[in-house]
Order: C-alpha cells, then structure tokens, then sequence
C-alpha cells in the first residue's frame, strides 16, 4: 500500500504533515508540485488545487488535520499525535486550530498581498492581519509560560501546526523579543528533529521566498 503526498516543500501547511509523517518515519512517496506533471495531476483529481493532499491506495484525502487523523487512524506509529483520551484529544484539536487559523492563515495575508500588484494590495487587510498576529503571540506567550509543547507536555498535531506557522510567521511578521516564552518554545520546535528535516528539505527553495530570511534559520 503506497502513500502518495502532493505537496510543494515550502508550503507551511505541507511542512505540517510532513512533520506527523517524519515523526513516526512513516514511509510515503512525495509528489512535489514543483513538477508541471504532478501539479496538472493534482488540478486533475482535486478541482479545488490546495495542498497538500494524501492520496492512500487510490484515496484522496485532503486538509491537514483530516490528513494528520487519517494517518493516526490506518498508518499509526509510536509518536501518537491525538491523544485517546477525548478531553485532551479536544485541547489538541483547539490548539490546531488556533495555529492554523490566527497564525497561519494572516500570515499567509501578508504574502498573498505582495504577490499582487499595487492596484489589488489590500493595505487594510493586512493590517488587520499583523494586529491579528500580534493578538496571537501575546497570547501563546502567556500559554506556553510553564509547559513544553502547544497542548501540554506531550508532543501533538497541534505542534506539527505550530512549527511552520511560527517558523513563518518571524519571517513575514517578527514576534516581539519581550515574548520569551514563546520564542523558547518555537526554538523547541525547530529543534525537533522531524521538524528539522521538513525546514532541510525545503531549504532548496528558499530563494521563492518573499521575505528576508533570519540568519541562522
């Protein structure tokens, strides 16, 4: 049975399966969209042409998360990403979420608006965006004062979401340096070391990138 992953290396929400995926060094085939081919593949299968998208023995299976269950649910390894427990289980969805949705997703605003012209660049949109950003760092610095990982002390899917978003994030938006705590906990996670190999892997692609990379990162 062949797993099969389309996905673009530099994309923050592919780097997140692709940290559930190292993490329990689950074998999968990477398609990368880089490849006119495959992205015509991808536009073929999945008219709606986001990514990343798993395909599992001839079954497509599309968003993070759902992709990140999936492979909980038929290809488990010994990391477990989703607790069994269904309370704590719940605080993992609600961080995921949070990740993608008040990190990820303005982030990716600020992006999204220097691929445009100047005619279409939505100055209001993307400071809505930063303020949105802001918000959001404050206030996982005051949550991650006392634990190691997004939902507690195991790691979960809400940090295969954290890693890239905030990877990211200090890039397009920098995260004030009185936030130590959740400076410490982004170093955690690009210490990881399926982390690590996601950021390695996309290195090569770093000159697509919009912003000034950090030195060091």
């Amino acid at each position: 049975m062949t797993l099969e992953l389309y996905a673009h290396p530099l994309s923050s929400f592919c780097q997140k399966v692709l940290v559930a995926l190292h993490e329990n060094q689950t074998e999968f085939v990477f398609r990368t969209l880089q490849d006119p081919e495959v992205a015509a593949e991808l536009r073929s299968m999945w008219p709606i042409n986001r990514f990343p998208v798993l395909v599992d023995d001839g079954r497509m299976v599309v968003e993070t998360s759902i992709i990140i269950e999936h492979l909980g649910l038929y290809h488990p390894g010994p990391v477990r990403l989703i607790p069994e427990d269904a309370g704590a289980a719940l605080e993992v969805r609600m961080m995921d979420r949070f990740f993608d949705n008040y990190v990820s997703t303005p982030q990716q605003k600020i992006v999204f608006d220097q691929l445009h012209g100047e005619a279409q660049r939505d100055a209001f949109g993307v400071t809505q965006a930063r303020a949105m950003l802001d918000t959001a760092y404050r206030w996982l610095d005051e949550r991650m004062a006392g634990r190691e990982w997004a939902a507690g002390e195991r790691f979960s899917l809400a940090d295969c979401a954290a890693a890239p978003a905030l990877l990211y994030a200090q890039w397009t938006h920098p995260i004030d340096g009185s936030l130590g705590h959740l400076h410490a906990y982004r170093r955690r996670l690009l210490a990881r070391p399926s982390y690590a190999r996601a950021v390695d892997e996309a290195r090569p692609y770093r000159p697509l990138s919009l912003f000034t990379i950090p030195e060091g990162e």
